[in-house]
Order: structure tokens, then sequence, then C-alpha cells
């Protein structure tokens, strides 16, 4: 069995604990390792960073963990250290990125990775030119409801894609009466939050990879709740935009709409669904399940205000079987780079790509405040 100690930075915030830690690093730990392609077994140490002694010491004695510190230098400087991964808030990402990779270690992070192109570009470079393994969450992708998208997309079941509608969000609570179910600095721009910059890098991996690459964008940015209560019960100014309207044109001149919101309730299945219309047929993909409709079974309805709707139609969508066993999309994608750290095998979801989606939000950040529509040049 090989050992590989993990530095994981931000654990204590909710997901680099949840998903990261627990679902994720523990997880695999639990159920005995990694196994790599030749027999060998890759089991994960986590060495937990943060700025809070106490928390990060009730982590470990409550996952029987023995590694922590609150000096990232010192676990830097340890050779026996080889990955450093990163949940911190946004506005610390890149200095922290910058001196892992400058001390040779394997990469990898949340996204967004950077605030600007400019510094994301520079971190994938600084990584390449250092010869390190990096990588980049691309979490969507291993979700149950988008891996069964892809594979209509690779089946050729939508005929030519016409459109794409994603629809994201929810109510997140202002924190008055009720505590928000997101940390405060999401509603500040000064400590890197916004929807723009959460979700867009989100939105340009799922569409590269499932639908078509992203080639413009026209977006409307809007802050609808103007004031929030902080986690100490303190009211603040909201300057992050909570919503993005969009409008992006995909190639092969397929259109993509997508709405996303911290301020709109749902009346959806899920949280978030991924509506595809091709001429062959069309699906509605969520986290979890995806349904089709194919040209054969689309019903011809007759627009008629004046009479009640005849059609039922959810009912006339058919459910894609699970036909695969789905383990957690954040452990799935932390198995398959820590195989090509180990391995020396190219990780797709790398730097780069994570530069893209932060070019996608850039862009869509200029879009909006510019009012008009602007090209994704290729990087």
């Amino acid at each position: 069995m090989r050992k590989v100690n993990i530095i994981m930075n931000g654990v204590t915030g909710r997901m680099g604990y949840r998903q990261h830690l627990v679902r994720s690093i523990l997880a695999i730990r639990e159920q005995g390792g990694l196994p790599l392609p030749g027999g060998e077994v890759l089991y994960p140490e986590p060495v937990l960073v943060g700025r809070n002694a106490a928390k990060l010491e009730a982590l470990c004695a409550q996952h029987n963990l023995s590694q922590y510190t609150t000096d990232l230098d010192a676990a830097l400087a340890d050779e026996s250290n080889e990955i450093y991964f990163d949940s911190q808030v946004t506005t610390a990402r890149v200095a922290a990125l910058t001196k892992a990779i400058e001390a040779g270690k394997h990469i990898y992070t949340e996204k967004p990775v950077a605030e600007t192109l400019d510094e994301a570009l520079g971190l994938a470079k600084l990584a390449e030119a250092k010869g390190v393994r990096h990588g980049v969450v691309a979490d969507k992708l291993y979700l149950p409801g988008l891996r069964k998208l892809k594979r209509l997309v690779d089946s050729g079941f939508f005929g030519r894609i016409l459109t794409v509608r994603i629809d994201f969000g929810y109510w997140v609570f202002e924190g008055d009466w009720q505590p928000a179910q997101r940390p405060s600095w999401n509603y500040r721009s000064e400590d890197g939050g916004g929807m723009i910059l959460d979700m867009f890098p989100h939105w340009r991996y799922v569409l590269d990879h499932v639908i078509a690459p992203v080639r413009s964008v026209y977006a409307q940015s809007v802050t609808h709740i103007p004031a929030r209560w902080d986690e100490q019960g303190n009211e603040y100014a909201a300057t992050a935009d909570d919503a993005a309207y969009a409008v992006l044109e995909l190639e092969g001149g397929i259109v993509a709409q997508i709405n996303s919101s911290w301020a709109t309730r749902v009346d959806r299945t899920e949280l978030v669904t991924f509506h595809v219309d091709g001429t062959h047929g069309s699906a509605v993909a969520g986290l979890r399940g995806c349904r089709i409709q194919h040209r054969n079974a689309t019903p011809k309805p007759v627009w008629n205000p004046d009479l009640p709707t005849s059609h039922d139609f959810r009912a006339l969508w058919t459910e894609v079987p699970d036909n695969d066993v789905y383990d957690n999309g954040f452990k799935v994608q932390w198995e398959e780079y820590l195989t090509a750290v180990a391995t020396g095998a190219p990780y797709a979801h790398d730097l780069f790509a994570g530069a893209r989606g932060v070019q996608l939000a850039e862009l869509g950040t200029q879009s909006a405040r510019e009012g008009r529509k602007l090209e994704v040049p290729q990087l």
C-alpha cells in the first residue's frame, strides 16, 4: 500500500468538510484505499490546515486523524506532503496555490481558481513550468443526471441539438429572521462573492464537456437583495450579484439560456435542471434523474387559451434508468485525480480548464457591465 499525504486547506468550511474530507478522502480510506492500475493501492493521509487550531483538533478527534496545523508554510515545506488541496475563500486561493506550486506540490483545487483570467493562466503556466500535476474540481460532470445526459449526447439521441436551458437556484435567506444557508462572504464582491464568479465556471465546463464549446456570452447580473445579515447577526450591504441571466452561443449555433439565482423560490423537481432540445428528441436532467421525450412520442398541442389544457405534459416523458452504479461525484473525481498523480497519466480538468471557467466569468461580468454580447476567444 502506498500512502500519500494531502494538505487540505479549508476543510473547516461547509464544502471542504462535507464533500472533500468526509465524502471523498475519508470515504476512500474507509473502502481500504484507491486501487491503481497494476494492483497497487493508494491510501490518502489528510493533513488538515486552517486558521482555527481548536476546530482542526476537533475534526481530527472526530475522524481519528492525527495531522493538522495552522502553519501552511510549514506544511508546504514538509517534503512528505505530496499534494495540496485548496477549498478556501476565493480571495485567498491564488496566493496559496502559488506557494504550493513553488514548493513542488501537486495541485487540486476548488473553483474558481482565481478572480481574474490573468491570475488563472499564471497559475496554470507556473504549474506546467514546475512539472506538477494540477486539477480543478468539476463536480457537476460526475452527477448521475449529467452522466445520463452526456450518454444521450454521445449516442446521437438528440439529432441536431438546438438549445440548452439551465435553470439553477433557490431562495437563500437574508439572515435576519432565519440564518442563511450560505456564508455571508458569498454576497460581498470585495470578499470574492457573486453569482457570476461562483457559477459561470461551472456552466463553462458543463457546456464544454457535455454539449459543445462556448463561443459567445451576453449576461445581465443583478443584486436583488441589497442588504443581508451575517453569521453574527449583523446587517451588511450585499455588494455582489445574487442572480445572473445569460444567453450563450455554443459551437454549431446551439443557443444556451442560463438563469442562476439565489433569490428565487423553487418550482422544479431539483435545484438545477438542464433542458436540452434537439431535432430528434429532448431531455431534462437534474442532479440525479434524467427524463427524455423522443420525436415519435412528442405530443401535438394546439394553443387555445379558452379551453383547459388536455395534455399532462410531464406524464409524457420517460425516465432514463439507472444502468450504472453512481458513487459520490466529488469522490469519483478525487479518485481520477489521485490516479493521474500516481501514474503520471494526463488529467483533463486541469488549471487551464479552470482558467476557461474564470474567462467566462470575467467576460460575463464585462458583458453585464457594458450591456453587450462578447465573443469567447479560445485559450
